[in-house]
């Protein structure tokens, strides 16, 4: 039963399980460590484990498989590892679709915070204002909303950060609002609400963000009452599957706490 006969699966099984290790582990060389570089190499660690030691881990796992308690212990692992990739997939189509979900019509935009670096964007913030700035030149009617207070790292606020790297870039600072005081994608939005009720801009809105982090906004927004499309940024690909497992658990955590 968990035996792997063939030794080109279990080649094929062993090298894609080291490749997902090394894309795991590369973001902590740059310094990111979240619970999707921790998941991701666990899981990618156990996978390589399986497929290179197999015949080993099978005789085990055969062995304990006999007994009653072992039967209805992996029976059980097994169930839930069933449970939990299906569930993977189901977000992750869910995450897909979110990130291409572009504005039908012209709405406010709202570009959600990210890290501030040596007096200016990280490298994922530009993307994100690039993406803004691309929508926005493309619709000159629409006011943005920038979200993000100062972190104790930080030389100044991301909303400050964002709003003078769009006016450097040609956008009229009469259509920037900066929300300075947040912390979180939760308060980015909640906070952003306010600033559109007060500016009489309605609750449609276009998120700005990374791809990956989509879908977990449209939530938070719907909690909100805000209706949302999207602009989605360039994310690097080596980056994508730290941040997208991370995803997985904070749109579990919505989904139960939000």
């Amino acid at each position: 039963m968990f035996l792997i006969k063939s030794m080109p699966v279990r080649f094929i099984g062993t090298a894609v399980f080291q490749i997902l290790l090394i894309l795991f582990l590369f973001p902590i060389s740059l310094g990111i460590l979240n619970l999707g570089t921790l998941l991701g190499s666990a899981l990618s660690l156990m996978g390589t484990l399986y497929f290179a030691c197999n015949p080993m881990i099978a005789k085990f796992l055969e062995k304990v498989w006999k007994t009653t308690a072992g039967h209805i212990v992996l029976g059980i692992l097994l169930a839930l590892m069933g449970f939990g990739a299906g569930l993977a997939a189901v977000i992750s189509g869910c995450m897909l679709y979110t990130m291409y979900d572009a504005p039908k019509t012209e709405q406010p935009v709202v570009v959600l915070g990210c890290q501030v670096r040596n007096n200016g964007p990280s490298l994922m913030l530009k993307r994100r204002l690039d993406a803004a700035y691309t929508y926005l030149t493309e619709h000159p009617d629409v006011p943005v909303v920038v979200c993000g207070g100062q972190g104790p790292d930080e030389a100044m606020s991301e909303a400050q950060c964002m709003y003078e790297y769009l006016t450097k870039k040609g956008i009229s600072p009469d259509r920037i609002y900066r929300e300075d005081t947040s912390t979180s994608t939760f308060e980015n939005l909640r906070n952003a609400k306010e600033i559109l009720q007060e500016q009489n801009l309605g609750s449609n809105i276009t998120i700005v963000t990374d791809g990956f982090h989509q879908l977990r906004a449209d939530m938070i927004a719907k909690g909100l009452d805000l209706k949302s499309s999207h602009v989605s940024a360039y994310t690097s690909w080596y980056l994508v599957p730290t941040y997208w497992v991370r995803e997985w658990l904070g749109v579990c955590y919505q989904f139960i706490f939000g």
